[in-house]
């Protein structure tokens, strides 16, 4: 018997919950919580009959860490799977702490007022985990999380050393609309806007927003323009995955989205400044989130394919060698299956498997971990279970 508690019931939230059901013998009581209890009653009655796993509901504010520590007080989880907002990571982590359950979550803490994005505050939790003898496993998504257990994979397997590493995450979804995103308008906009940046040579370089573009030839999708940007996976993977030399991010956009975002961010829409509007203030990026299409209602609507993985280069027995671990995921097979599309899909799926991974003890260590630092072979396979197949190619097209 297992108690998990999730926190959070937007896309990403309501896929990870889906599976969780269907996953019954290692999930087979778990409650929803969310600021809107109305939300997390609806998923609950939408599931109702179609799984044996238990599941109850809670009303929980998790900008406060007194709320989400007296829901778990009361409900008693094995585990707290925070699929809420990276600004409320420290505040959950927070909780766990007070109450010695293990956590987990999919993307790492950003401060509300900066768009910066590493794992500094979130790293800096690792004695006091250790000595709580819990878990904190982070960035459980796919990117980051698949990514990372894909680099784990291939170092395990493939290489003695992987010096180069290029994650490749491209979305060839139609969904219709001139400009929407996929997944939290908030956080798409303030990531894609920043400041590239890329590990080389043991130190970091930055770039202008959307300044390094290459064009890539996606297995299932075809050419797309791609753009370098700054993920937060790059920062653990320089750490971890031995012989590192240079690391690289890079996500296809569209023209129209980009045209979109440039005006707006011409005009002011996507800044985290407050200003005054009618005597009060407002923040334009959080009111622009209010006007764009919800990213949970774009399922019925998208049509096509994600390709995300990874290029390795590297040495095996002193000789080169290359490999391009990836996955191809269908928008409308996602929402057929849980009434998602796939940029929620991909992110939600890996979050249960990384539940599961813990609940199981699969992977089992106290302290603050990332994906990449446990064994990858338990979730390669659970990848090919639950929806997410990869496939390995020896001989793959390079990025230059």
């Amino acid at each position: 018997m297992s108690k998990t508690l999730i926190i959070g019931c937007g896309g990403v939230a309501s896929v990870a919950i889906h599976k969780c059901c269907q996953n019954s013998s290692v999930f087979d009581d778990i409650m929803i919580a969310s600021r809107t209890l109305s939300k997390c009653d609806s998923l609950r009655e939408k599931l109702r009959g179609k799984t044996e796993t238990r599941i109850s509901t809670a009303q929980v504010n998790a900008d406060k860490t007194e709320e989400v520590a007296a829901l778990i007080r009361e409900y008693k989880p094995d585990l707290v799977m925070n699929l809420a907002l990276p600004y409320q990571d420290l505040k959950i982590m927070d909780a766990c702490l007070a109450e010695g359950v293990s956590y987990l979550d999919t993307a790492n803490y950003e401060p509300e007022d900066t768009a910066k994005f590493e794992y500094k505050w979130q790293w800096a939790y690792r004695d006091r985990f250790r000595q709580a003898g819990i878990t904190a496993l982070l960035g459980c998504g796919f990117d980051p999380g698949v990514t990372g257990v894909f680099s784990a994979y291939a170092l395990k397997h493939h290489f003695d050393e992987i010096n180069y590493i290029d994650i490749l995450d491209c979305n060839a979804g139609d969904h219709g609309y001139p400009f929407a995103t996929n997944f939290n308008p908030e956080i798409n906009i303030r990531e894609v806007s920043a400041k590239g940046s890329y590990w080389e040579n043991g130190k970091w370089i930055e770039t202008d927003p959307m300044q390094i573009k290459r064009v890539y030839n996606f297995p299932e999708i075809g050419e797309r323009d791609m753009y370098l940007l700054h993920h937060e996976e790059l920062e653990s993977l320089a750490l971890n995955i031995k012989g590192i030399k240079r690391i690289r991010f890079f996500m296809t956009f569209g023209q129209s989205y980009l045209t979109h975002l440039k005006c707006l961010e011409n005009v002011g829409m996507t800044s985290i400044k407050p200003v005054m509007y009618e005597g009060r203030e407002i923040v334009p990026l959080q009111f622009l989130k209010a006007l764009l299409p919800d990213p949970s209602s774009l399922g019925p609507r998208t049509k096509g394919k994600t390709n995300i993985g990874c290029i390795f280069r590297g040495k095996k027995n002193g000789e080169e060698k290359n490999c391009y671990i990836y996955n191809v995921c269908d928008h409308e097979s996602c929402f057929k299956e849980v009434g998602s599309q796939a940029v929620a899909y991909t992110t939600g799926v890996p979050a249960m498997i990384g539940a599961e991974m813990l609940l199981t003890k699969k992977w089992a260590k106290p302290g603050v971990f990332n994906v990449e630092e446990f064994d990858p072979d338990p979730f390669m396979d659970a990848l090919n279970k639950w929806g997410l197949p990869w496939k390995e190619n020896f001989n793959p097209e390079l990025v230059d």
